[in-house]
């Protein structure tokens, strides 16, 4: 398949989109069995893993991969608790040039999506990355920075769904 004619890729980070940040009075609905797993692997936050966020990732038209320092554990625990497929991992490789003010992560995305179009999802992206990504990247990029206090939200959702329905 030529890379025009694949789905796009949606790069996801899980701390701050998926696992938010933010103060312990605000409400964070939880899947029954995360709190069990925090313990289980020392990650107290883990407990703000939202049930839904898996089935509104499935069903937007994209391909969804792992872009985060939990790299395969992503699959092992929070793939289960959202009800997703394992999904693929960026590894993050060693020696890639930094950019000066982009994000770490910036240079390998790029490498891993080889020209295909991508929407990146994290809580730290900023101008620097993006002007690095257009500059760089050949095909389409949504670089979309979620407020880790609040985690993804509605209007993210909407923002994402509307990027990937522009082909």
């Amino acid at each position: 398949m030529t890379g025009s004619a694949q789905r796009p890729l949606l790069f996801l980070d899980v701390d701050g989109p998926l696992i938010p940040f933010g103060g312990d009075s605000r409400a964070y609905p939880s899947h029954p069995d995360s709190a069990r797993v925090a313990a289980a692997i020392g990650h107290p936050l883990l407990a703000r893993l939202d049930p839904a966020h898996g089935p509104r990732l499935s069903a937007l038209p994209c391909e969804l991969v792992w872009a985060t320092t939990w790299q395969g554990e992503a699959n092992e625990c929070l793939a289960p608790l959202l009800g997703l497929p394992v999904l693929p991992v960026v590894e993050w490789p060693d020696g890639l040039p930094a950019v000066p003010g982009a994000h770490w992560k910036t240079v390998a995305l790029v490498s891993w999506a080889t020209g295909r179009p991508f929407a990146w999802v994290d809580d730290e992206i900023s101008d620097a990355d993006r002007v690095w990504v257009a500059a760089h990247h050949p095909g389409r990029a949504l670089l979309h920075r979620v407020d880790p206090e609040v985690g993804l939200a509605d209007f993210d959702y909407r923002i994402i769904a509307s990027w990937l329905g522009q082909r």
